[in-house]
């Protein structure tokens, strides 16, 4: 049996509701311009992995920056991606960019949760690596 599932269902014209097994009550709506019979009220597929890109890493970050008693008071990742000009548009580059705002943040420590998410925990990292050049920017920000 699968560990995750996951579904859509067809709302009218190019609108979907998603469902996750973990979260089934939840939804996500996807949509897509007027120039294919949209209406621009949801998110794109593809962004969505990005946005599933973000969530993974951060969690890995913050987790691991907690765990070295890194006073971190606000943490944002911003992730941009670059897709091919033809079918399928796939992500050829990606950048994640991590921002970190707290007192006394160490650099070093940063960079170390970064690559061991990039490396080692982040499973949509990991996935997406597979076709995309997928690099990193880290901004401290004092509190």
């Amino acid at each position: 049996m699968a560990d995750k599932t996951a579904k859509v269902v067809w709302k009218g014209d190019m609108t979907f509701d998603g469902f996750g097994s973990t979260f089934p009550d939840g939804k996500i709506v996807f949509d897509s311009d007027e120039s294919v019979g949209g209406h621009d009220r949801g998110f794109r597929p593809l962004e969505m992995l990005l946005v599933g890109l973000a969530g993974c890493t951060a969690m890995d970050v913050i987790s691991i920056l907690k765990k070295k008693k890194q006073e971190v008071t606000g943490f944002e990742v911003a992730v941009e991606g670059t897709q091919a000009a033809e079918h399928p548009k796939y992500f050829t580059e990606i950048t994640v960019v991590y921002r970190v705002t707290g007192r006394e943040i160490d650099p070093a420590a940063v960079e170390r949760a970064v690559e061991l998410s990039e490396t080692k925990y982040c499973g949509a990292s990991a996935m997406l690596r597979e076709k995309a050049a997928i690099t990193h920017r880290i901004e401290i920000i004092p509190a």
